[in-house]
């Protein structure tokens, strides 16, 4: 006779209950074993485990209401969609007007995404009651980005830097004082610790931890594409965008196979509408404003992008495939560069990009919500509309460093300014000297050496 079944007989002798189980007869004795041992803890945790959020309430504006009253649900559903999502576009393209401002744009949506994943890790777990804890995220969120904007001022603003004396003591000990900064979060969540939340307080500082992952992590490779010029952040933007609204419109009006059970709506012919629009979105080649890295001009103390375009933004001429040429009757083709490799972004962001938005939905359903907020009437949070943005944009930041990027002069020059003389000094000898060797310099400079 195995132990549980010995215990639930004893059990049915104490209680004349024979349904009452092994662990429900164990969890039982423990607690009069113990008695208020664990019992708050208990408590908050059965709480924690039941998920219970409040439904998201429609926002919709009250004209947009009145106009398609008539409407059935479906298609009212599509108006909204349809004018909240033109009103974006036009925004977008009114952000792209402003230049590098795009990187105020990038930190606001970083802060509304953190806001609503911790309202949902709020809400879910019932944290309202735990100490300190709202702050604490808040606090961690700070930290983190004093980190990653910190690493970038220090790689792309070195003469702002070299200006500046408490800049250059900052730069310095960046990494220091970033850890300094978090470790005392890390002392205060541990000092905050409650015996009757043990569990919820760890739940939560998970759930914080995997937040700023996923939203501020990546919100720093989006910059880190900007600086690669504007292209690397609007190409890939507008794809994903691309995609979603082709999807949606085939989806709505063709589509019946279901891709994925997460998210119904996308379907096999959505997917493969959305696939092929995509790829014609590379028209920006031809524009300095979009292709040169973006730079601070120390003497005007602000941002340029100007430069000499760079081979991937130029025309050149490409043999097509024999295949290909008895199918188009054509032999070469002229393209950018940058047009190839664009085929590799819309592809990712067809084929690998939408898994950003599965994920997301499993997510939601994980925790029986709809949308992760209600900012955007018929589209929900900021978070609905850059869940596959995110995704994206990591990719698009491997891609450059492993097939695009190399090594950037400018970026070597910031560093250099900010050494201390006798090393700068060492290092134009030993550059001077290598240069000679190649015969690189003009005869003058080499008999004043």
């Amino acid at each position: 006779m195995c132990q549980s079944e010995i215990i639930s007989r004893i059990s049915t002798a104490h209680t004349g209950q024979p349904g009452l189980t092994a662990s429900s007869f164990q969890l039982r004795h423990s607690k009069l074993a113990f008695p208020g041992e664990g019992e708050g803890e208990m408590e908050g945790d059965s709480k924690a485990d039941t998920p219970d959020v409040p439904p998201s309430t429609d926002n919709t504006p009250q004209c947009l209401n009145k106009a398609l009253e008539g409407l059935s649900s479906r298609w009212k559903n599509w108006w909204i969609r349809g004018i909240l999502s033109l009103t974006m576009i036009i925004g977008f393209f009114l952000i792209i007007y402003l230049g590098p401002i795009m990187l105020i744009l990038v930190m606001g949506v970083q802060i509304k995404c953190f806001h609503e994943i911790i309202t949902i890790g709020y809400r879910v777990y019932h944290s309202y009651d735990l100490p300190w804890f709202r702050t604490l995220s808040w606090y961690f969120l700070i930290c983190v980005n004093y980190f990653f904007y910190g690493e970038t001022v220090a790689d792309y603003f070195g003469a702002l830097v070299q200006r500046e004396e408490p800049l250059q003591f900052l730069v310095r000990y960046h990494r220091f004082i970033s850890f300094a900064l978090y470790l005392a979060g890390f002392c205060m969540f541990v000092l905050s610790l409650v015996k009757k939340h043990y569990r919820l307080q760890f739940y939560m500082f998970a759930w914080t931890h995997v937040t700023l992952l996923i939203v501020v992590t990546q919100s720093h490779l989006v910059i880190q594409n900007l600086f690669e010029g504007m292209i690397w952040f609007i190409v890939p933007i507008s794809i994903v965008i691309c995609n979603d609204i082709m999807a949606y419109l085939f989806g709505f009006f063709f589509g019946r196979t279901p891709l994925i059970k997460l998210s119904p709506k996308k379907t096999w012919e959505g997917f493969i509408g959305g696939f092929f629009a995509t790829v014609f979105a590379y028209l920006l080649s031809q524009y300095q404003y979009f292709v040169c890295p973006v730079e601070y001009n120390s003497e005007t103390n602000r941002f340029a992008v100007e430069c000499e375009p760079s081979n991937l933004f130029m025309i050149q001429e490409y043999t097509l495939p024999a295949v290909v040429q008895n199918a188009v009757r054509w032999k070469t083709v002229n393209l950018y560069p940058f047009q190839i490799h664009s085929i590799a972004l819309s592809t990712f962001a067809s084929l690998i990009g939408p898994f950003g938005g599965f994920f997301a939905s499993g997510f939601k359903r994980a925790f029986k919500i709809k949308d992760f907020a209600d900012t955007i009437p018929g589209h929900g949070g900021i978070m609905d509309r850059f869940d596959c943005q995110y995704l994206m944009a990591t990719f698009v930041h491997v891609y450059i460093t492993s097939f695009i990027r190399g090594p950037n002069p400018s970026k070597v020059l910031q560093q250099l300014l900010v050494l201390q003389p006798e090393q700068q000094l060492s290092i134009f000898n030993t550059l001077r000297n290598h240069l000679g060797e190649k015969g690189m310099l003009p005869p003058a400079v080499e008999e004043a050496q």
